[in-house]
């Protein structure tokens, strides 16, 4: 397993927790996965049973979205699999790819037929769902996953070629759920403030027009890192630079 893959993967997922497209509405989910009216909300009475039922509602919507996002992993390590004996080629065209989609997010220059990656889908499910129900919640994460995350297209489409440049289908699922980790450790930070939810989302929105161009760095820097090669050998120092893992004992255990 290249555990310098594990850091870029984390970051993105928290990049889109954080799109312009994802953040504003974290308010409304968890209003309907608690199935409680925003006065329900405002009522610290009712807050605690409802935190409760946010929570485990919650982690059905992480479910939800994590399940499609693994089996992306599993496709594209799947492909990563099939082309094993051209890994290094492919990772330094990943890495091309990668750093075009870090400067249109930084607005460099405008590639109109990337336009497609911000496209949205959506699925009028809301009739057949039933609000605090977490087989619901499940659903609505799931469709999260399918049809509104096209919005940060650039960021989701550079971790799957983050998994396509593995060689193992174990490798690629392994990324993407570190990617859903990301996206979900907010989310359910939230859902444990669920009272105060609205009120934190108003203060991140402060930097919403920022991350773009903070995504946009973050995926350039990515690019070069796999173009070059660099990318486990630069990980490898900063795990232990900040003390956070052994590196080489990691290695050596497995």
């Amino acid at each position: 397993m290249d555990f310098g893959l594990i850091i870029p993967a984390f970051v993105a997922g928290l990049l889109t927790f954080l799109a312009p497209c994802t953040l504003p509405l974290a308010p409304a989910y968890l209003s309907f996965i608690s199935g409680a009216s925003a006065k329900d909300l405002a009522d610290p009475q009712q807050l605690k049973t409802i935190r409760r039922k946010v929570i485990i509602n919650g982690l059905f919507y992480v479910l939800g979205f994590s399940v499609v996002f693994i089996l992306l992993g599993v496709v594209f390590g799947i492909g990563g699999v099939a082309l094993a004996k051209y890994q290094a080629i492919l990772g330094r065209i990943g890495g091309v790819f990668i750093i075009i989609f870090g400067l249109y997010l930084m607005h460099v220059f405008d590639l109109s037929f990337l336009n497609f990656l911000q496209a949205e889908k959506r699925f009028n499910v809301a009739g057949k769902l039933k609000p605090g129900n977490p087989f619901s919640s499940a659903i609505l994460g799931f469709t999260f996953a399918l049809g509104w995350t096209p919005c940060v297209g650039p960021i989701l489409a550079s971790i799957l070629f983050l998994a396509s440049s593995t060689a193992t289908v174990f490798q690629g699922a392994f990324l993407l759920a570190v990617f859903s980790l990301g996206l979900a450790i907010p989310f359910m930070v939230l859902a444990f403030g669920v009272g105060h939810a609205a009120q934190t989302v108003s203060k991140l929105s402060k930097i919403l027009p920022y991350i773009s161009f903070i995504g946009g760095t973050f995926l350039l820097f990515l690019g070069i890192l796999m173009l070059t090669g660099k990318m486990s050998i630069w990980l490898a120092w900063a795990f232990k630079a900040f003390a956070i893992f052994d590196y080489e004992v990691i290695l050596n255990f497995l």
